[in-house]
């Protein structure tokens, strides 16, 4: 509790990661910001809310950045805005986003040179277990800054992977989301299928349930078939196109095969390109229902 956390980034995720530290009774400060979800809540429990990034930056021994992808790592570490010039020596950047490993080993260089250290913690689950303090996170840094950061961690997850050095986080979660998006679309697209030709969603789900389509991508998509609900799966066609092209430029780099990876790229584009990129993920079962 002697450590004092900065958070940039209290959307979706990052509101239940702040709110778990703050609870916790960590000193936590957070960048106020348009895209920030309410944090009346923080406030409450003694969070200090603050203007600037260098702000933030310069209070925090751990400064946590909960933000979309590699864009804006890059417009936040990597461009001249005064957050690195703002970084004591020996203050942690964690980086909790989804993107590329190339960019975030170049982050964490920026980082290292200004005398500080870095390690990604990539999420996984939704911001239902973001709020009751259960993400999974894909970590990759050093074995000491890990440990170090583990009792942080451990207020607002439930499951660690420590996957290897700086950049194996973001792999793993590439990985992972490439696998689960992957997986709800699939079903998304045979729901639609079946309903079309006369499938209750009930039948289906059930059937699939008792047979090799049951798992976590069916669980959080069935809600939507079944009652139209998709908080199971709170996460956007737009953010799930961004995710699997970076898996795919993964693949890419990687030099093993993409045929499937193309695949959910192709569903996931089309998504976006016919108005359903806000929706969210369950919700591909009725787009795709149109005829195309």
């Amino acid at each position: 509790m002697s450590k004092k956390i900065g958070i940039i980034g209290v959307g979706m995720m990052g509101h239940g990661i702040a709110r778990n530290i703050a609870l916790a009774g960590w000193p936590l400060a957070y960048l106020d910001h348009p895209g920030n979800q309410p944090t009346d809540d923080l406030d409450s429990a003694g969070a200090t809310r603050l203007g600037t990034l260098p702000d933030v930056v310069e209070q925090s021994d751990v400064v946590i950045l909960v933000v979309t992808g590699s864009s804006q790592i890059e417009e936040i570490v990597l461009a001249d805005d005064g957050f690195v010039d703002a970084l004591r020596p020996g203050t942690i950047v964690v980086d909790c986003s989804t993107g590329i490993p190339a960019v975030t080993r170049r982050a964490a260089k920026r980082v290292e040179a200004a005398g500080g250290r870095f390690c990604d913690a990539a999420m996984t689950r939704t911001p239902k277990e973001a709020e009751e303090g259960r993400l999974n996170l894909l970590i990759g840094g050093g074995d000491e800054t890990v440990a170090e950061l583990t009792p942080l961690f451990e207020l607002f997850s439930e499951n660690r992977f420590h996957a290897g050095p700086v950049g194996a986080g973001q792999m793993l979660k590439l990985i992972h989301n490439f696998v689960s998006l992957g997986s709800a679309a699939l079903i998304g697209e045979a729901a639609a299928c079946a309903a079309e030709n006369g499938i209750s969603a009930e039948i289906l789900v059930d059937c699939l349930r008792r047979g090799g389509g049951h798992g976590a991508a069916l669980e959080r998509v069935a809600p939507f078939l079944l009652e139209g609900e998709t908080g199971q799966m709170r996460f956007t066609n737009a953010n799930a196109l961004k995710d699997v092209g970076y898996y795919s430029e993964l693949a890419g780099a990687t030099g093993t095969g993409r045929n499937i990876a193309d695949g959910v790229l192709s569903a996931f584009g089309w998504l976006n390109d016919n108005g359903f990129g806000a929706a969210m993920v369950p919700e591909a079962a009725k787009a795709f229902r149109q005829k195309t």
